[in-house]
C-alpha cells in the first residue's frame, strides 16, 4: 500500500464516519480543556482563584481519574456490545456535558467546569476501548497502521485547532467565552450526527460482566502479560504519556510565569507540539510502508530524549534572559534569543513521539486476541493513566 492508499481509507464508509466522529470529539475535548485552562491561568480571580500551575494539574488530574476508575468496565462493555452503538451513546453523553459546561462558562461557576472536566474524562474512558477495538475489526491487516496513523494525526490536529481556537476566543474576553460555549455545543451535535453513520461492529463472543473494577483490571493485565509483545507495547505507550503529559500540562504556567508570554504563546507551543505529532504519525506510515515496523520505536525514543534535553537548555537560556515583568505578545517572544530553538526542539521531539507511538498502538491492536481486544485496550488506558498521574 502506498501513502495515497492510506488516505483512501477516508473514502470508505467503514472508516470515514468513525474518523469524523473521533476527530470532532477530540477537537471538542481540547477546545474545552484548553479554554478552561487558559481562563484559570489568565483570569484566575473569575474562575476559582487557583494558581496557574495548581489549576493546570487539577484539570489534568480530574480528566485522568475516570481512566483509573472506569477502564475495566468500559473495556468489558466494548467487548460485550456493538462498538458503534457505544460510540453513539457516548456522543449523546458529550452533548449533555457541554450543555452543563455552557452554564459554567457563562456564569463563571468554576466548580461546574471542574465537574465537566471529570465527566469529559468519563466520556473519553468509555469511548477509548470501543474506538481502538473498532479499528482492527473494520480494517485489514495492512490497513491497521495506516488507520492508526490517520487517527493519531487527526487527534493532534484536533489539539492544534482546538488550542488555537481556544486561545483566540479566551483572548476576546466575555464575548469569546460565549462563543467558546456555543462552539462546544455545535461540535457535540456534529459528532452525534457523524456517529449515526458508523457501521456496526458487533461483539466477537459473549462476555460476562464483572462489575468489580479492581479484580477485572488485574485479570486484564494478566491476559495482556501472556503476550510479551502486547505488554511491552503497553509499557512503551504508557511511558510516552508519562513523558508527554509533563509538557501538555505545563505549557500554560511555563508561558505565563517563566517565559512571560501571553495566552497566544501557549497556543503557539501547543500548535508546534501538535503539528509535530501529526507529521510524525503520517511519516511513520510512510516509512513503514503501512506495515508494523517496530524498528521506528527506538529511533523515536532517542529523538525524543535528545531534543528534550536541548529543549531544557533553550528554556533555561530564555528564562535567564530577563525577569518577567509584564506579558509579551507572540511577536515579541519570537524576537527573543533561543525562542526559535525552543520551538524547533519541541517540533522535532514531537515528530519523534509520532514515530514512537503509532507502531506501539498498532502492535497492541494486532496482537491482542479479538475476543479480548477492547479489554486489553482498557488495561492499556489504565496503565497510561497511572503513568500520567
Amino acid at each position: 500500500m502506498s501513502q495515497i492508499s492510506a488516505f483512501s481509507l477516508l473514502s470508505t464508509r467503514r472508516f470515514l464516519p468513525f474518523f469524523l466522529t473521533q476527530f470532532s470529539g477530540a477537537f471538542n475535548d481540547n477546545l474545552f480543556k484548553t479554554g478552561f485552562t487558559l481562563l484559570t491561568s489568565f483570569y484566575a480571580a473569575q474562575y476559582g482563584g487557583l494558581t496557574p500551575a495548581l489549576a493546570s494539574n487539577l484539570i489534568a488530574g480530574l480528566f485522568i481519574l475516570p481512566f483509573l476508575l472506569l477502564s475495566a468496565t468500559s473495556g468489558q462493555l466494548a467487548d460485550k456490545f456493538d462498538k458503534a452503538a457505544i460510540m453513539r451513546w457516548v456522543k449523546v453523553f458529550e452533548l449533555a456535558i457541554v450543555l452543563i459546561a455552557a452554564y459554567g462558562f457563562l456564569g463563571h461557576h468554576a466548580w461546574v467546569l471542574y465537574l465537566c472536566i471529570f465527566l469529559l474524562g468519563v466520556h473519553s474512558a468509555i469511548f477509548g476501548p470501543a474506538k481502538y477495538a473498532f479499528l482492527p475489526q473494520m480494517l485489514g491487516s495492512r490497513e491497521v497502521v495506516a488507520g492508526n496513523g490517520l487517527v493519531s494525526m487527526a487527534t493532534f490536529v484536533a489539539i492544534l485547532t482546538g488550542s488555537i481556537l481556544a486561545g483566540e476566543l479566551v483572548h476576546r474576553g466575555e464575548q469569546g467565552v460565549w462563543w467558546l460555549s456555543m462552539t462546544t455545543i455545535a461540535l457535540a451535535l456534529i459528532g452525534l450526527v457523524f456517529s449515526r453513520f458508523i457501521p456496526s461492529a458487533p461483539p466477537v463472543q459473549m462476555v460476562r460482566m464483572n462489575w468489580n473494577p479492581f479484580s477485572e483490571i488485574r485479570r486484564n493485565l494478566q491476559i495482556a502479560r501472556e503476550d510479551s509483545n502486547v505488554f511491552h507495547a503497553m509499557i512503551g505507550i504508557s511511558w510516552l504519556w508519562f513523558f508527554g503529559v509533563t509538557f501538555l500540562t505545563h505549557f500554560s504556567p511555563l508561558a505565563k510565569d517563566m517565559l512571560g508570554v501571553n495566552e497566544r504563546g501557549v497556543t503557539l507551543m501547543l500548535a508546534t507540539f501538535s503539528v509535530g505529532i501529526a507529521f510524525g504519525s503520517l511519516l511513520c506510515a510512510r516509512l513503514s510502508h503501512n506495515q508494523l515496523e517496530i524498528g521506528l520505536v527506538p529511533l523515536g525514543a532517542i529523538g525524543m530524549s535528545l531534543f528534550g534535553f536541548d529543549l531544557f537548555f533553550a528554556i533555561l537560556h530564555l528564562t535567564q534572559a530577563q525577569p518577567v515583568t509584564e506579558l509579551m505578545d507572540v511577536r515579541a517572544f519570537l524576537a527573543q534569543p533561543n525562542s526559535w530553538r525552543l520551538l524547533f526542539d519541541l517540533f522535532v521531539m514531537s515528530v519523534c513521539a509520532g514515530l514512537f507511538s503509532v507502531p506501539l498502538y498498532a502492535m497492541v491492536q494486532t496482537y491482542a486476541a479479538p475476543s479480548h481486544r477492547a479489554r486489553i485496550v482498557a488495561a492499556n488506558n489504565f496503565m497510561n493513566a497511572l503513568f500520567m498521574v
